[in-house]
């Protein structure tokens, strides 16, 4: 790969970084307000199919980006936007909790107890779910390459849709008992949010495999690669 290609390929990667934390970021700091998606009419566990977190609708974003980022990068680079990403979260939850215990002035737009509704609940529990979903994401990296190297580099589709499913459960799981440990909300929720979630993301998987391989199309016509070749930014 001469120079012009590989810089080219670091400033894609660069933004394709820039898009995953910008996404986990959002995610963690809009995740109280819940919606309600009904495409069909069915009720789990005493909750309406698809009532969920708005937090959930950038986060499949950045396991599409993460996939993309290991079938053309490699493993490596996928975690390092992982732990980067993590990083950033923690800086963005300390300045959080700085601007909540700042007092507002009497006439402030927005006033103590308002902030401390919409963000105030985040700096233990975003925290808490930031540490889970690091490891879904290693998980998901992991299996994504376990069933590359299987396949030898075959059957995209098979590693996308099995690495997301799995580690997505566990990200679910774990996000709805954290909110509901946490009073945020009644545990009476608990079983249709693990439901609805898990089934909203499995939908967004499946949905988001045509990008995926029209991401990896474009990296290789435009870069020359083989299939299961990688590109090396050193």
């Amino acid at each position: 790969m001469n120079l012009k290609d590989k810089l080219l390929a670091q400033r894609i990667y660069l933004l394709l970084g820039g898009l995953f934390i910008t996404s986990l970021v959002v995610s963690n700091l809009i995740f109280q307000k819940f919606f309600y998606w009904y495409p069909l009419d069915i009720a789990i566990f005493g909750s309406k199919l698809f009532e969920i977190s708005v937090g959930i609708l950038p986060y499949p974003i950045t396991f599409l980006i993460t996939d993309l980022i290991s079938e053309i990068y490699g493993e490596k680079r996928a975690n390092d936007v992982v732990v980067v990403g993590i990083f950033t979260s923690i800086f963005s939850l300390l300045i959080i909790y700085i601007a909540d215990i700042v007092p507002a002035t009497p006439w402030s737009p927005v006033d103590n107890e308002t902030f401390k509704t919409v963000f105030g609940n985040s700096t233990i529990a975003v925290f808490a779910s930031m540490l889970t979903y690091l490891f879904a994401q290693f998980v998901d990296i992991q299996i994504y390459h376990f069933w590359k190297r299987l396949t030898k580099g075959k059957h995209l589709w098979l590693r996308n849709n099995f690495s997301t499913w799995f580690s997505q459960f566990v990200d679910t799981f774990t996000i709805v008992f954290l909110l509901c440990s946490f009073g945020i909300i009644d545990w009476i929720n608990f079983k249709g949010l693990l439901v609805s979630g898990f089934l909203f993301k499995v939908f967004i998987a499946i949905l988001d495999t045509p990008l995926l391989y029209l991401g990896v199309y474009l990296f290789r016509k435009r870069f020359n690669l083989k299939v299961n070749e990688e590109i090396d930014l050193l």
